[in-house]
């Protein structure tokens, strides 16, 4: 059974509350921590853009058009897949209560729990489809990751991949500042690098499906680097 089809079950089990799929994660994969991990990690995506797509009042194609390409789910379950969506767009609950039942879901619930960080990620990826992220986007973003206990100069590092209007700033991209050394900006984006390799992702519950928020990450975090580097050189 693919972990699609475990979601669905769940849907069907819980006779289509989202609140009550969420708290079925918890238990009826306890066996099985891979799946488990990848259900939680779908289900959060999945009810948490839903919601965030309706923060600014208008759901754009765009946006829906971002959902899909960012979870690239087979087509035979494109139909669970909006079912779920749907569910947590319809449902009355407030994106707040949702946010504090899927952190539960991380395995640690210390400060920046990886995997919450891969899905304000993720939704960062959603919001800025239609070419800017709303102010009503960004407060939805930011008290997410509030619940999600992630500390703030972290949720800086995360935005400062997705939002730079005035153009890109490798420094707080990489989390570090333009008065460090080489060697520890050098030190700092190998840590990076290692932390947000594809396969770390999958390793901690990132299905295959949702790779492009891997390999953006890692594209952003390398032209940092770059541009850090170039600027070192030249000076």
């Amino acid at each position: 059974m693919s972990f699609w089809d475990s979601i669905l079950s769940i849907v069907s089990a819980t006779g289509n509350a989202l609140a009550g799929v969420i708290e079925a994660v918890l238990t009826l994969f306890e066996g099985d921590p891979e799946t488990r991990r990848k259900v939680a990690f779908s289900v959060a995506m999945i009810a948490l853009s839903a919601k965030m797509a309706k923060a600014d009042g208008i759901v754009t194609e765009a946006e829906v058009s971002a959902f899909r390409d960012i979870f690239k789910f087979p087509d035979d379950q494109a139909q669970n897949v909006a079912r779920l969506y749907n569910l947590a767009r319809q449902d009355v609950a407030g994106y707040e209560a949702y946010a504090e039942k899927l952190a539960s879901l991380c395995v640690s619930c210390d400060q920046n729990c990886p995997v919450l960080e891969d899905i304000i990620d993720g939704l960062f990826h959603i919001a800025k489809s239609d070419g800017a992220i709303h102010e009503k986007e960004l407060n939805f973003l930011s008290r997410v990751a509030e619940i999600f206990h992630i500390k703030q100069e972290r949720f800086q590092e995360i935005m400062a991949r997705h939002v730079h209007a005035a153009g890109a700033d490798p420094y707080k991209i990489l989390g570090v500042s333009p008065k460090d050394d080489f060697s520890i900006i050098r030190k700092r984006y190998r840590v990076l690098v290692s932390e947000n390799h594809p396969d770390i992702l999958v390793a901690r519950g990132v299905p295959q499906e949702l790779q492009a928020i891997a390999n953006d990450r890692m594209a952003e975090l390398n032209a940092a680097y770059e541009a850090i580097e170039k600027e070192r050189r030249a000076a």
